[in-house]
């Protein structure tokens, strides 16, 4: 099991203040500060910084509150991982969700996956969108999570050691601040992108994403490119602020209330589609099969 000073730690953070932070956990403030210096104690690095306006977390702090989170979900899976494990379940499939993976799509297909194979189960699995995150979870499929659904291409997967299925090519589209001119149009042409500053994800993240970068710098120099390393709120929060042009995907809608993805008239689009081990386990192949039968059923 994990230490739940973990708990406690991620509670303080968020509170900003120890008392706060007693209130919630329903212990004494003494009791919170006990917890907190032996985490910095058997970690040997300052988490917080005690100013007269509460407390502050350190670049180490902040560093740490990623991975405790992480750490805590990750011991929760485990503990899902042994129950199944102990029931001997083994069509149950774990989808993990989160705000770049959506798995709305799925559960809307669940009702004619379960009518093929009524043995399958899935539970969903919540995760919080990092780098660490994704690193983890993606290199490690099969174990607590089974499946992800999301963009890729082949040189995300080989980043991130794992395979995909791919469901579909969706297109390429702009998120937009509503209060964005832009905003009013119901399709983007590449001509309302002139003189915008248009965010992309770095280069050698995808060939895909890459090649619309090449193209766009060679015919339209006037379209400003600000390169990001990942995709999460915060990105979100960025093109919001900054007024700016966020590459996005229709699956991507809602995720953020003050932005909307609006298509664009041109031909560049990336595969959609599940993400999972390279060694599926045969429950996990039966719905991925079972999946691509219903969406070409629809076609």
């Amino acid at each position: 099991m994990y230490n739940h000073q973990l708990d406690t730690f991620i509670q303080v953070a968020d509170a900003g203040s120890f008392s706060k932070a007693a209130e919630a956990l329903y212990i004494s403030s003494t009791a919170v500060m006990k917890q907190i210096n032996l985490l910095e104690g058997s970690l040997e690095v300052q988490l917080f910084q005690r100013t007269p306006r509460g407390l502050i977390l350190t670049n180490a702090g902040k560093s740490y509150y990623q991975d405790a989170k992480y750490m805590i979900q990750y011991a929760k899976d485990a503990q899902v991982r042994a129950k199944n494990a102990m029931q001997s379940n083994e069509s149950i499939i774990r989808i993990g969700t989160s705000l770049m993976t959506p798995s709305q799509f799925l559960m809307d297909l669940w009702p004619q996956v379960h009518a093929l194979h009524p043995e399958l189960k899935f539970e969903m699995v919540n995760f919080d969108n990092t780098p660490e995150n994704a690193r983890e979870i993606l290199a490690n499929l099969g174990r607590n999570i089974d499946l992800v659904a999301g963009i890729f291409d082949e040189t995300m997967l080989a980043l991130r050691c794992c395979d995909a299925m791919e469901l579909m090519q969706v297109p390429i589209c702009c998120a937009v601040s509503i209060y964005h001119p832009l905003a009013q149009k119901k399709r983007l042409s590449i001509e309302d992108l002139s003189g915008q500053r248009l965010m992309l994800m770095k280069r050698n993240w995808s060939k895909s994403v890459d090649r619309l970068r090449d193209e766009l710098w060679a015919e339209h120099p006037e379209i400003q490119i600000v390169d990001f390393s990942f995709y999460s709120l915060e990105v979100f929060n960025q093109c919001e602020h900054e007024n700016a042009l966020l590459m996005a995907v229709p699956q991507w809608e809602g995720v953020h209330p003050l932005l909307k993805v609006l298509p664009l008239d041109w031909n560049y689009s990336i595969p959609f589609g599940l993400l999972h081990s390279p060694t599926p386990s045969p429950a996990v192949q039966t719905l991925m099969d079972t999946i691509a039968q219903v969406m070409r059923g629809k076609q």
